[in-house]
């Protein structure tokens, strides 16, 4: 046992070798206690296929102790790294810089198996953070952030909130491409000699410039280039052909073959060809790295979605963009408006719906003084709040992005890239073997030069720099025209849209031409009404609200909102209904056409708004543009307005009042069962079953905090009469995918049919 010993020297967790004092534990051997207690762990939860993904995972915990992050539980700094926290749901993200592998990821992703109190984890690699959510009643932060500092990934704490690690990220590529730009350069010009066929006493010259070839080909391929074989061997790990395999393989059939020809004297490689491929590669990455890194600039500080909130400034509330926001800033939120920015309740007491955050919908009660975090969504009447902390827009794209609010067939959506690669690659495969085999045959001295050439021209660049340049800049466009997509698998599913529905107050309708009441309120009672309505932030309450002049503080006690149907609350003790007449229980027969919304007052019916809602501009237009797709309306109005939606809406339009929530959600049903790809607009009031229904869910805003974590996109209310222009250039968008895609193939058959032949030179590879 002892020659065992001696020879089994590294560590099996971490692979540092072991000193003196050996650990042993089922035959294997550990350098420290702590690489031990982590086999142990893993053992115990029959997690030790970690070890399978890749040989010495771990890493070294010989100076790891457990009492290093007690200060994590201290009240303020627990408060700063905690992103949301409640009595049973927390969630905090990590800087892991210790993240290098597939096992890494498997194991973080795997911390529930551990520690029960862990809810959830998830792992971004390219970004090396760990989200984390736990539940604070069985576990604490700071034994969570032990138990991944035992696993060996101790999380780098920055109270300070810097993001150094996106900063080294974005020198170590640019230093990757300076080293594959001069590499290039270079090689190019020493190549000339080889180019010009120069002959007699420059072969000497020609020996020497293809040497240096070789020393500048070596960075540029396994330091510029690295990344790709890197993917290529996780994509075989994981059983998947992604589009890194088919470029690590062009990267190592050139590399090969051209340090052949030139060791061998029996040509000049292909040096040029492949210096050059990682270059241009390079600078798609970093051209992607850029596009993405302006994507979030724009949802950060640029409004990327027009989410507005009423402030206090003087004894008026007037709209502001949440950007604008400072600690300190008094705010009002009203029903169903998500809170912008980390703030203190000011009023009593209040629900907030947090499934932005947490996925569940159930409503947290808050009391007056509590903390309510960003991305809350107020359930009643409206409050007060002071912000305490700035949040940026970018924080709630993030929970809007959440996976819970993906929709079912998206996760199973195979994107053309992906899809486009795997084919690729097998029919390169097949290729070569094919070609490998034919040439076995008939010259077989020429079968490996001729087979390396296949591999090494069918390298679809091309694809790889498609996808993010095409996506990444149409995201880009859209914004700035005022729509704003949750990301870019919506373009891909807009550019297959065959049906439109329409929701009609606040969609196809904005504002009033007129609101004239009538009835029977004194002033004291229209100051009731306009509490209330103020209280709601439906397109409906907005204009009555608006209309009335009075001045009204009245406090507003049990509200309630039934979506689509009407309002209600206590005031000084009278009970007011605002609504449908069906909502506030009117019996009469009314002979205009008009829109009708209803008061009552202790269940007695006291008169109506009559609202003649205008059109949106350009909404004619829009319908006409649309004449080649199913077109329908669905609204929870009365008919009122149905002689007037007639003379928009195409002759073979479907017009549909008094619909509910869930009529609307059974209409969307039934057109995709009827292979139908269906676009719903609407306010993401009533709408949010619809949205989340229909193959793209587009929320329309005016100026408002409203809109549903089920859309999966915000367009500005001003923008709808340009809705066909956005569809066409998301059909463009996957066509200018296509067209990339059709070009690679097109210049890889004539690069193959070079190669097959036995006829591919260096300078036609350069070429």
């Amino acid at each position: 046992m002892e020659v065992l010993e001696k020879e089994q020297v590294a560590c099996y967790h971490c692979g540092q070798a072991c000193e003196e004092t050996h650990n042993k534990i089922d035959d294997k051997l550990f350098c420290c206690q702590g690489c031990r207690t982590v086999y142990e762990i893993l053992n115990e939860n029959n997690l030790c296929d970690y070890y399978s993904y890749q040989q010495n995972p771990g890493v070294n915990l010989r100076y790891v102790s457990e009492e290093t992050y007690a200060y994590l539980d201290e009240a303020t700094i627990r408060k700063k790294l905690l992103t949301f926290d409640s009595d049973t749901f927390a969630r905090v993200e990590f800087f892991i810089p210790a993240i290098h592998c597939i096992s890494c990821i498997w194991l973080l992703e795997n911390l529930h198996k551990l520690n029960p109190g862990v809810l959830k984890s998830e792992v971004n690699f390219a970004r090396k953070r760990a989200t984390i959510d736990f539940n604070p009643a069985t576990t604490s932060l700071g034994a969570v952030a032990r138990l991944i500092a035992s696993l060996g990934y101790a999380p780098q704490i920055n109270l300070s909130e810097a993001k150094k690690e996106d900063v080294a990220s974005s020198k170590a590529l640019i230093m990757k491409l300076a080293v594959a730009g001069f590499a290039f350069g270079n090689i190019m010009l020493l190549s000339f000699p080889e180019y010009l066929g120069l002959e007699g006493t420059e072969t000497e010259l020609k020996t020497l410039f293809s040497y240096l070839n070789i020393a500048l080909a070596i960075p540029a391929t396994f330091y510029s280039g690295w990344d790709y074989f890197k993917n290529a061997f996780q994509s075989f790990k994981q059983r998947q052909i992604n589009i890194d395999v088919p470029i690590a393989v062009g990267l190592a059939a050139l590399f090969l073959r051209s340090t052949y020809d030139i060791l061998s004297n029996t040509g000049a490689g292909y040096l040029d060809s492949l210096a050059g491929l990682v270059f241009f590669l390079l600078i798609g990455r970093w051209f992607q790295s850029k596009t993405y890194e302006s994507l979030a600039f724009d949802r950060d500080f640029r409004s990327y979605f027009p989410l507005a909130v009423q402030k206090k400034e003087l004894e008026d509330w007037k709209p502001v963009v949440i950007y604008e926001l400072e600690q300190g800033d008094t705010i009002r939120i009203r029903n169903w408006e998500v809170v912008p920015a980390d703030s203190l309740l000011l009023d009593e007491e209040a629900y907030f719906d947090y499934s932005f955050v947490t996925g569940e919908s159930k409503p947290v009660s808050v009391k007056a003084g509590g903390l309510v975090y960003a991305g809350g969504r107020l359930i009643g009447k409206p409050v007060t709040m002071v912000v305490e902390k700035k949040t940026s827009q970018s924080h709630l794209t993030s929970l809007w992005n959440k996976e819970v609010f993906q929709k079912p067939e998206e996760s199973k959506y195979k994107k053309i890239i992906d899809a486009a690669a795997r084919r690729f690659t097998w029919v390169v495969l097949v290729i070569a073997l094919a070609t490998g085999i034919f040439w076995y045959m008939h010259d077989q001295s020429q079968m490996w030069l001729v087979l390396t050439a296949v591999l090494m021209v069918a390298c679809p660049c091309a694809l790889a720099l498609a996808a993010p340049f095409t996506y990444g800049n149409m995201l880009r466009v859209f914004g700035r025209h005022g729509f704003y997509l949750k990301n870019a698998d919506v373009i891909e599913r807009l550019a297959k849209i065959d049906a439109v529905v329409f929701d009609k107050t606040g969609t196809v309708t904005k504002g009033a031409s007129r609101i004239e009441f009538i009835g029977a309120l004194d002033d004291h009672e229209f100051g009731y009404v306009k509490s209330l309505t103020s209280s709601s932030s439906h397109p409906l309450s907005n204009l009555i609200t608006k209309s009335i002049q009075l001045n009204s503080s009245t406090p507003v006690i049990d509200f309630f909102e039934k979506p689509g149907r009407g309002i209600e609350g206590k005031l000084e003790g009278q009970w007011v209904k605002v609504g449908s007449a069906e909502y506030v229980q009117f019996e009469g027969t009314l002979t205009d056409l008009a829109s009708k919304v209803f008061v009552s007052i202790n269940d007695q019916v006291r008169g109506y708004f009559k609202v003649e809602t205008s059109l949106r501009e350009g909404i004619e237009q829009l319908m006409q543009s649309l004449n080649q797709k199913e077109v329908a309306l669905l609204s929870g109005d009365s008919d009122a307005d149905k002689e007037k939606m007639k003379s928009i809406f195409p002759a073979s339009a479907g017009l549909h009042f008094n619909q509910s929530p869930h009529d609307k959600l059974d209409f969307i049903s039934k057109l995709q069962h009827d292979n139908k790809k269906v676009m719903m607009l609407g306010d993401g009031l009533n709408d949010s079953g619809a949205l989340k229904q229909s193959d793209v869910g587009i929320a329309i805003t005016d100026d408002t905090g409203v809109f549903t974590p089920s859309c999966d996109g915000i367009l500005e209310g001003g923008k709808l009469s340009e809705l066909n222009k956005f569809i066409s250039l998301a059909k463009s968008a996957t066509l200018i995918l296509k067209t990339g895609f059709g070009i690679s193939f097109f210049y890889n058959v004539i690069a193959l049919s070079f190669a097959v032949s036995g006829h591919l030179t260096p300078l036609v590879a350069a070429i």
